[in-house]
């Protein structure tokens, strides 16, 4: 009957999961040739714990003595087969026929000797119930070969860790640190040991160390990315216990202790996947999160690079059509009032419509060359009394034909003894002059009302239509960048919705407060801001200073 020791069990779990861990890479690439070479070299080392398995449970004789031969043969192979891996693994490197052929007549030479009665295993002895095999004359050309061949194989590796960058660089350095302590651990303990004659208790240590040389290589190999040291740690744990269990299960006395010790076995393997499953998920999830970061990042970049290049583009247009349409927007305003000359009617209508395209061109550079100021934090805002009933007028006087032609009533009626405002005269106008002209735009019939009035120390400028209305939803969308609403885009086709926008970082920069409001859809709206008086401003300091680019962005 043949009784297993403990190291005997462990030996032939050790070949079971060799085959597992080899057939796993396999099937990942059946194609590839890396795939193809490490499934060889796992079969290989498969092959060596099971032939040391059976020759630890048989009897000392022939059969004993040929287990022993195949033993070292497929051990022979494996530095063998180590080289050819490393050599195919990426970077790919050629394999020379001189090198091939050295390979394959040196390996099948050391084959020969190994089987050769007497040259390199002389006989077999029990000592302490430990099989212990006596070496003959070439003990020393089989250690070399496997030191030889196992060192260019580190070698090759070596060097491709030097030439590789990127994944392939983490790869190689994986599987030279992954696997380097597991080939000289087997190497010492069923070679050297011996040698010196320490043999009883350490040889079945080599299959053991093997098994993570395969494990990994198998994750180099498989994973571009890698393996994470969590999930290494948590599948090493796992198969430990395995392990354990299994020894317990195999060498258990009676039938009601193989029974426990099964049923624990295959619920903790159960367990186990789970586990191993789920810590390969997390892993994979963070590794997502890691790479969807890295893309983020560099989209977020590749915006900033655009919005700077779209911010530069639009200040330079800006900047050229500022000047040529503000002097076509003067001749054509002399042209008009007759400075030229009498105009008959048909060229004077003509002219009022190139006026209010020039007046809607030069609201729209405006609103462009101060919103590439604004986010840039180039503006520059100077402060000084303003008298708001004035500037009204000017804008009414600069409207009132566009209001004329659509049939609306633009009606203003200028009040008395208003306060000075404080305010940027520049950028107040433009939003006086915004409120006016999207009314008059939006609306069909009826009429546009603007309004001045003192309340509570603040101007409030106000501008009343009778035109589309807003709903909820557009009243909640208003001020936003580029957005128009819906009344807008239906009626009035041109505009880019930066007018309101601008409006609103300009009254909020003269620490006032704007405001749309509406009853409803096509039953009006009034847009109003305030603007603190001249006294009111001294008094409490506000904006009594000029508000200058930041440093950075000057």
């Amino acid at each position: 009957m043949i009784v297993l020791d403990p190291k005997t069990s462990l030996i032939l779990v050790i070949a079971f999961i060799n085959f597992v861990l080899g057939a796993f890479v396999f099937i990942q690439n059946r194609k590839a040739a890396i795939n193809q070479s490490f499934g060889i070299m796992t079969i290989l080392v498969g092959s060596w714990a099971i032939s040391a398995f059976l020759f630890r449970i048989l009897p000392v004789g022939t059969i004993s003595f040929s287990f022993a031969y195949i033993l070292y043969d497929v051990a022979a192979l494996l530095p063998t087969s180590f080289l050819l891996m490393t050599l195919l693994f990426p970077p790919f490197s050629m394999l020379s026929k001189k090198v091939f052929s050295f390979l394959i007549i040196e390996t099948t030479a050391i084959i020969w000797l190994v089987n050769t009665p007497g040259a390199f295993i002389q006989d077999i002895i029990i000592r302490d119930t430990e099989k212990i095999i006596t070496w003959g004359p070439y003990y020393l050309i089989y250690v070399l070969h496997l030191l030889l061949l196992f060192s260019a194989g580190y070698i090759v590796l070596i060097k491709k860790y030097i030439a590789a960058t990127g994944i392939e660089k983490q790869q190689v350095k994986y599987i030279i640190f992954g696997t380097i302590l597991p080939a000289n651990g087997a190497m010492t303990t069923n070679l050297i040991l011996p040698w010196f004659g320490i043999y009883d208790y350490y040889t079945w240590l080599g299959q053991v160390f093997m098994v993570f040389l395969v494990l990994f290589s198998g994750y180099a190999v498989v994973k571009h990315h890698l393996f994470n040291i969590k999930v290494i740690a948590t599948e090493l744990l796992t198969f430990i216990i395995w392990i354990f269990l299994l020894i317990r299960f195999v060498s258990s006395a009676t039938l009601t202790d193989r029974i426990i010790d099964g049923t624990i076995l295959t619920l903790t393997i159960v367990a186990g996947t789970f586990l191993i499953k789920s810590v390969i998920r997390e892993v994979e999830q963070r590794e997502k999160l890691e790479k969807m970061s890295i893309q983020l990042a560099v989209a977020n970049d590749e915006l900033k690079r655009v919005d700077e290049a779209k911010s530069e583009f639009l200040s330079i247009v800006s900047h050229q059509l500022r000047t040529p349409l503000t002097a076509i927007k003067g001749y054509i305003s002399m042209m008009i009032e007759g400075s030229y000359g009498k105009l008959e009617e048909a060229q004077s209508t003509t002219l009022q419509k190139v006026f209010q395209s020039s007046e809607r061109l030069i609201v729209l550079v405006n609103d462009l060359l101060n919103l590439n100021r604004i986010e840039d934090g180039r503006i520059i805002y100077t402060f000084a009394p303003v008298d708001m009933g004035q500037m009204i007028d000017d804008a009414i006087f600069d409207l009132k034909s566009m209001a004329e032609n659509k049939g609306l009533k633009l009606a203003w009626i200028k009040p008395h003894g208003m306060p000075m405002a404080w305010a940027d005269a520049d950028k107040l106008r433009q939003v006086v002059i915004n409120f006016i002209d999207n009314s008059i735009k939006y609306t069909a019939t009826g009429s546009v009302t603007v309004g001045l009035r003192l309340e509570n120390d603040y101007l409030v400028y106000s501008v009343k239509d009778t035109g589309v209305g807003m709903t909820p939803e557009g009243k909640a969308r208003l001020f936003r960048k580029f957005e128009r609403g819906e009344g807008g885009r239906l009626m009035y086709t041109e505009g880019t919705g930066l007018g309101l926008y601008v409006a609103k970082l300009m009254t909020e920069a003269h620490k006032g407060v704007i405001k749309g409001e509406s009853e409803g859809k096509d039953k009006g709206s009034t847009f109003s801001i305030t603007v603190p008086t001249e006294e009111y401003a001294k008094k409490n300091n506000i904006n009594q200073k000029p508000i200058e680019p930041t440093k950075e962005n000057k």
